[in-house]
């Protein structure tokens, strides 16, 4: 069903297409669960992608829609109504740039998810789970105690605001960043959940540094990425089996680098024993050419690569940072032939060296 925006990616105005990319991950995170949209969700999100309606009137249409059906004892698919709220509620929150890197926010991201469809919407769960995962066999990743999941959040959410990402080169900081992801997932807050909730709030993050994520990986591979998280945080010493960010790697290699990764559930499975070829444009992820490149330079990079004309002010105010930082860091660029600068300060252009 995404492929039904695919035209207003592909021909449409700056936002249609924005709003089309929102509309295609929100609706793909839905296969985290093996829920499926409606058409009529299809219809109403094209007619909000077209400028006809707001995301509320999307919101308010869907709600309406499936009380008129309770009303007729045409009760259909309880799940598709989750799929179609659900969607709508993940475009809605897509498309505001507010963000908080919070506990909170993460609980709060639940919460304006699924009012109204699990009862404990927004609660940390009280009591302790595990799942059946068919890439395991049927066994269960390990998931934290109930009685100490605020407390191992607080941690880890601290941990990470400590963290400083502009003395790692890009590849450690990206491997940070999914580590820190992996570790969230892992507590597994929410009793129902906690994928799609971990996905909308990795976005908002990923976001929060200037990345232009690509939507397809989410539309497309989000089943992908939660068995990727799977095989993050699952061991079985006594069988051989450890914990890899392997497959994570290569999804958030295709998310952020525009990578050719191929993900493929099946290659995640326990006892897969086929020898799997790398299938990257740079051979591997988040290696080549960004070696020795830090986050920041690397953002830098990118609106140089969009805006060949863009000042140090303006780069400035985009990422936020100080304009000697960006200065230095461009500095830095330079010297490692990564950009350089054709024609003066004031009339000149931007040129980046590296692809």
């Amino acid at each position: 069903m995404i492929q039904s925006f695919d035209e207003y990616i592909r021909q449409g105005e700056p936002s249609q297409k924005e709003k089309a990319q929102i509309w295609q991950t929100a609706i793909g995170l839905q296969d985290i669960d093996g829920l499926r949209v409606s058409d009529y969700l299809i219809e109403t999100a094209k007619e909000n992608i077209e400028g006809k309606i707001t995301i509320d009137e999307v919101q308010y249409r869907i709600e309406s829609y499936y009380k008129q059906q309770k009303i007729s004892q045409h009760i259909g698919n309880n799940r598709t109504e989750e799929a179609d709220t659900v969607s709508s509620r993940i475009s809605k929150i897509l498309s505001n740039d507010t963000f908080s890197f919070s506990p909170v926010e993460y609980i709060a991201i639940h919460r304006q998810l699924f009012t109204g469809i699990y009862k404990f919407a927004g609660k940390i769960r009280n009591y302790n789970i595990s799942k059946n995962e068919w890439i395991l066999n049927g066994k269960s990743v390990l998931y934290a105690n109930a009685t100490e999941i605020r407390a191992t959040l607080d941690y880890d959410f601290n941990q990470e605001k400590q963290y400083n990402y502009q003395i790692t080169d890009f590849t450690q900081s990206i491997q940070h960043l999914v580590q820190f992801i992996s570790d969230i997932w892992q507590i597994h807050a929410f009793g129902e959940g906690n994928t799609r909730t971990t996905a909308v709030f990795a976005i908002k993050y990923l976001r929060s540094f200037g990345f232009k994520i690509d939507n397809e990986s989410f539309a497309k591979h989000s089943w992908y990425f939660r068995n990727a998280l799977v095989r993050a945080n699952y061991n079985d010493w006594t069988n051989n089996i450890h914990a890899t960010q392997e497959f994570l790697i290569k999804f958030f290699g295709n998310l952020l680098l525009g990578e050719n990764n191929e993900l493929k559930n099946r290659y995640m499975r326990i006892d897969w024993v086929e020898n799997v070829p790398v299938n990257s444009k740079n051979g591997g992820v988040f290696g080549g050419v960004f070696g020795g490149v830090n986050l920041l330079q690397k953002i830098i990079i990118d609106l140089m690569h969009d805006n060949s004309h863009i000042s140090i002010v303006e780069i400035a105010n985009q990422t936020g940072k100080p304009r000697r930082t960006i200065e230095n860091n461009v500095k830095k660029l330079k010297e490692i032939n990564a950009i350089t600068r054709i024609g003066s300060d004031k009339t000149g252009e931007w040129k980046v060296l590296i692809k």
